[in-house]
Formats: structure tokens, sequence, C-alpha cells
């Protein structure tokens, strides 16, 4: 990996099976290791206004999951699995030889980022969730987890016959309307920045390189009480942020059997290893004004601080 200047971005790419996950990172490779994910069909510039703010003596790296961004999509005939991309994330660090290393992860990638502190918990020192639990808990009733994992593969299958992997062509404008119609939290601004990594200029506009079977709906296997004592397992510091107008304080139906024990669970079992603060916002707070959890995200980062990172 070739060394950026100081306070500049560099581009990256890590060989994988199927092709690579790419990734971008601020600052320089000596300093603290933090590895950033982002959320369901986003991409490592949800992180682009939020980095800059955060402590200079640190090397952040976003990658791309698989089928998102700038990284190879799977391979042809599987569906995206919620546990590939806690492998994914343990391909990204072993090459990187970090083995200890903080963990900052925006919705689903704070859910990989929980699980992953939970299946390999030595190699995490701090967690950051926003707008994230950590975990999120497949339906309790065997009938439901049944009826989740056929229509995943009936969905794939109408999929592949369908070809709908072909993508449609849009305009700037367009491309910009349909995502922030899908993401009623994104600013105009923010969109934006998401469609630089998350679209392909081709003749006639643009197309997003998103991999569509990640639309694929798919549960992971882990229930409520697996996540209750998956938790107890994390030995990382842990710093939540939940914003007041995010996706856990409106109608979110599904969330209402396993936030309350979540939140109780992480209070009584990590105490004063365990951080969780309200913001104004959105779902999208930390792209759309970085400024109000820039601070929160710092202190936590420098709280405790070793003298030098472990690489």
């Amino acid at each position: 990996m070739e060394a950026p200047a100081e306070g500049m971005i560099s581009e990256l790419k890590f060989l994988v099976p199927w092709g690579h996950i790419a990734a971008k990172a601020w600052g320089m490779p000596q300093g603290r290791p933090v590895l950033c994910l982002h959320g369901w069909l986003d991409n490592a510039n949800t992180f682009n206004r939020l980095i800059p703010l955060l402590p200079k003596d640190c090397f952040y790296m976003a990658i791309d999951f698989p089928g998102h961004g700038l990284s190879s999509h799977r391979p042809v005939g599987f569906p995206y699995h919620f546990f590939d991309y806690v492998a994914d994330v343990r391909r990204i660090v072993a090459e990187l030889k970090w083995n200890r290393f903080s963990l900052m992860g925006h919705s689903l990638g704070g859910t990989v980022a929980g699980m992953f502190s939970c299946v390999f918990p030595e190699l995490v020192d701090k967690l950051i969730l926003v707008e994230s639990y950590g975990f999120y808990p497949a339906p309790t009733e065997s009938n439901q987890l049944l009826l989740s994992k056929r229509k995943l593969i009936e969905d794939l299958l109408s999929f592949e016959e369908k070809q709908q992997h072909s993508s449609k062509v849009r305009s700037p404008q367009a491309a910009l309307q349909r995502l922030l119609e899908a993401n009623k939290h994104l600013t105009e601004e923010s969109g934006k920045i998401l469609l630089q990594r998350g679209t392909t200029e081709v003749p006639g506009g643009l197309v997003y390189n998103r991999d569509m079977r990640v639309l694929l709906h798919n549960h992971s296997l882990v229930t409520l009480d697996h996540s209750l004592n998956f938790l107890k397992t994390i030995q990382a510091e842990i710093l939540m942020i939940i914003a007041q107008g995010g996706i856990f304080t409106g109608d979110f139906e599904d969330s209402r059997h396993f936030l309350q024990p979540l939140k109780e669970a992480f209070k009584t079992t990590l105490k004063e290893r365990f951080q969780l603060t309200e913001v104004a916002g959105n779902h999208f707070v930390h792209l759309n004004e970085p400024e109000v959890v820039a601070g929160i995200i710092s202190a936590f980062l420098t709280k405790h601080q070793n003298p030098k990172p472990s690489l």
C-alpha cells in the first residue's frame, strides 16, 4: 500500500477471489487505524464530510462493501448474506496486518461492525455506532424466518430470470432525483457526494454501480436472544449515536421488540464501556451535518488513547 501524503486522500484496492474491494483512506498509515463501514446501498463517500473533522493522528479507511461503490459485485448466482460482510472486514484487516483497531459504522455498517466485534473481540478497541444498535435481530418466530428465507431464494431466481442486472442509464439529475426519492433523509449535497462513487458515466448519462441483488432482503440468523448473549463478548469501548429524527425514533415497527432490550443490555453488561448519545438530525446526520457528531466522536477516539497504535 503506497503511503499518502499527510492530509491527502488515497484510493485503494484489495484483491479478493471474486475481484476487488475498493477503499479510500485519509491520513498517514502510521496513524491509529480506524476502519469505517457505510450503510446499505451507500458507499465510502458517506464519511467524506465527517473524517476531515476528526483527530488527525488517526488513519481512517472507508471500504465499499462488495456490490456497492467501486467494489466488485459478488459472483453470479449468489445473494448477499449479512455474515459475508463480516468476512469482508476480516479479509481487509488481515491484509493490512492490523491486530488492534477501531471500527466506525453507519446503519448496516454499524450492524456489521457490531457483529465483527463479537466474532473477533480481541481485534477491536473502540466501536462507534452511528444510527445503529450493532445488531439487527431476525424474526423470533420460526415460520417468519422460514418465509423470509423462501422469499430470498425466490426473489433471486426471479431476478436472474428477468436479468434485472442490466443497468438503466439516467441523466445526472434523474439519477440524483431517484436517489433522493429513495432516501428522504439525504440532502441534495449529500446525495451528490454519494453519487460520485455510486455511479459510472456511460454514453447518455449515468448508471448506478450497486449490484441490484443487494436489494434482495436477507435476514440475519441472529435472534434477539443471540444478540443479547453475543454482546457480552465485546471487549471494545462503545459509542452509540442515535439521531432524534433518525430511523429508530419514528414508526419503525420491526425495531420495537428489540431496541429497548438491546439498549438495556449494553448498559448493564458493558457499563462504563458504553456511551449512548442522542443528537439532533436524521439518519444521515454524519453526512448532512457532520459537525453535530464530530466533536462527540473525536472525544471518544482520544479518550484513554494508547501512546502508540498497534499495527
